[in-house]
């Protein structure tokens, strides 16, 4: 392992590296010029930034590229999908208590897998750091999984090192995945959090993981293959489909409804939030308000495996074995793309609305927030004006933006001006 590719050495004043990082980031955003202090892996992942035109500021996220079946169809059949029970067993078991996340992406810079610590993967899904985002270099500036795949090895990435300033906060250690036959890169694993991720140690352990990774290919391509079978397989069944926008619940399974309960439906969304599981114990946080017993949150459990089949929920921790659609998934992958006007078509009303789950409760505030932010950041008067009627009747922000937007000739603009100056009123703004 070349000195170059760690961050820091043991013993090093991280406050101190960190203040000068920022400060050579801002000289080099400024100028174009490395300071002498920076890594040359850095500095040069620097200038493959600009030259790809990645924005320093972080106001441009990574595009999500993949979502729903598109993303489960391709990563089902990559060859890293055979190596993930390898890589689960020494990085992600222990991922939520080293407060990390740990991700394997395609020789592209896909994000196929991102597993680990719960609140760090919301914190991170605010950046796009998430499965079907593209990270390489051209699209997300310099970052551990991307300027490995871009140098064709380990390396680690040390908070303002990130060429974009909204990745600045995290730091991250990554190591590319080659097909032990052809030497070709297949992928790469990276392993993301705060500053210990940094820490020599940790490239160690992300390289070993990569080693065995490609150690277990080589195992698979000796073995023989699996006889054909002389007979046509059947067609797949189709996806479950939970509905929860707008509704106090909705399944569907092979086109067919079956009744689900309110309390069933909170579970099953919390588990397709969550595809590395949940313990009872988390389930009855998120679930209830008071803490209840835990054979109330397994009879729950029960409940749901009776209904989806004997095979499709495993537990400890409690997960589910088969993929289950849902349309508030379709919803986010709109969000993420920016996508206003079929967002609004796509969001029927809030998610779960008479719920009073904790989590469920925050989980509906915040995709309405997100709904209103990619609304005011990119919908047209039109959008705007369908989403105020449906959704928004008393948000002035919404009305005025909708004013403003719609065409000067355009009749709807009056009605939609009494609507404000109804609406400023009421406020005792007028």
């Amino acid at each position: 392992m070349t000195k170059t590719a760690m961050a820091w050495s043991a013993g090093a004043d991280l406050p101190a590296i960190a203040r000068r990082l920022r400060f050579a980031h801002e000289t080099f955003v400024t100028t174009g010029r490395a300071a002498p202090g920076v890594r040359p892996v850095v500095a040069d992942s620097w200038q493959r930034s600009v030259s790809s035109g990645a924005d320093p500021a972080g106001a441009r996220l990574p595009p999500v590229e993949l979502t729903d079946a598109d993303l489960d169809g391709y990563r089902s059949g990559h060859p890293l999908a055979a190596v993930m029970p390898v890589i689960r067993n020494l990085l992600v078991a222990d991922a939520a208590d080293s407060d990390l996340l740990v991700a394997v992406a395609d020789h592209e810079g896909r994000l196929l897998w991102v597993e680990g610590e719960p609140v760090l993967r919301r914190r991170a899904e605010a950046m796009h750091f998430l499965a079907g985002a593209r990270w390489s270099e051209q699209a997300a500036g310099t970052n551990a999984p991307g300027t490995a795949l871009a140098i064709g090895g380990p390396v680690q990435i040390f908070a303002a090192e990130h060429f974009s300033a909204a990745v600045q906060p995290w730091s991250c250690s990554a190591a590319p995945i080659h097909d032990p036959r052809t030497g070709a890169v297949l992928g790469v694993i990276d392993v993301t959090g705060g500053d210990h991720v940094a820490s020599p140690h940790m490239l160690t352990l992300v390289r070993a993981a990569a080693a065995a990774a490609e150690g277990e290919l080589r195992l698979q391509a000796l073995r023989p293959p699996a006889p054909s079978r002389s007979h046509p397989a059947a067609p797949p069944a189709a996806r479950p489909r939970l509905e929860v926008l707008g509704t106090t619940g909705r399944l569907l399974c092979d086109g067919a409804p079956r009744t689900i309960s309110p309390r069933l439906a909170e579970v099953l969304l919390l588990l397709t939030l969550r595809p590395d599981g949940l313990t009872a114990e988390q389930l009855a946080v998120d679930l209830y308000e008071r803490e209840p017993s835990m054979v109330t949150v397994r009879a729950e459990l029960s409940r749901l495996r009776a209904l989806l089949g004997t095979d499709a929920l495993g537990s400890r921790p409690y997960r589910l074995h088969v993929p289950v659609a849902t349309d508030l998934a379709e919803l986010d992958a709109l969000l993420a793309r920016g996508d206003a006007r079929a967002a609004v078509d796509r969001y029927t009303g809030p998610v779960l609305p008479f719920s009073q789950a904790p989590r469920i409760a925050r989980l509906r505030a915040e995709t309405a927030a997100a709904l209103r932010r990619v609304l005011l950041d990119h919908a047209d008067g039109g959008t705007l004006l369908d989403f105020a009627q449906r959704h928004a009747d008393d948000d002035l922000e919404v009305w005025t933006a909708a004013h403003d937007r719609l065409p000067a000739g355009d009749p709807r603009r009056s009605t939609v001006g009494s609507r404000i100056d109804l609406l400023d009123a009421e406020l005792g703004l007028s």
